[in-house]
């Protein structure tokens, strides 16, 4: 019988810290980039801010989950930290169409 090896203290670290942080960053991107959006096809801002923070809960939720479930350390950081940095420059830049 073979026990799978446990990873380190060091590894469970940076998987806790790219859930806690990426996932925020992520969905900060989401939030900020839905928003605009919603914005730009001319829904009101209350009720897209309404949209994008109940649908912020669940983006959260999956982005905590994959970041434990997924094999790559490094691609969850990539995922998670780029993806939320490109959506929230793309919400940046998408505001000045909506004025």
């Amino acid at each position: 019988m073979s026990l799978a090896k446990s990873p380190s203290l060091p590894v469970i670290s940076l998987r806790v810290a790219a859930a806690l942080l990426g996932g925020y960053a992520f969905t900060w991107g989401f939030s900020a980039l839905l928003i605009t959006v919603q914005m730009h096809v001319g829904i009101a801002y209350g009720d897209a801010l309404q949209l994008a923070m109940l649908l912020a809960f669940l983006v959260y939720l999956a982005t905590v989950c994959w970041a434990f479930a997924a094999a790559s350390l490094a691609r969850v950081w990539l995922v998670l930290a780029g993806g939320g940095a490109t959506m929230t420059v793309l919400a940046w830049l998408l505001m000045p169409a909506l004025g």
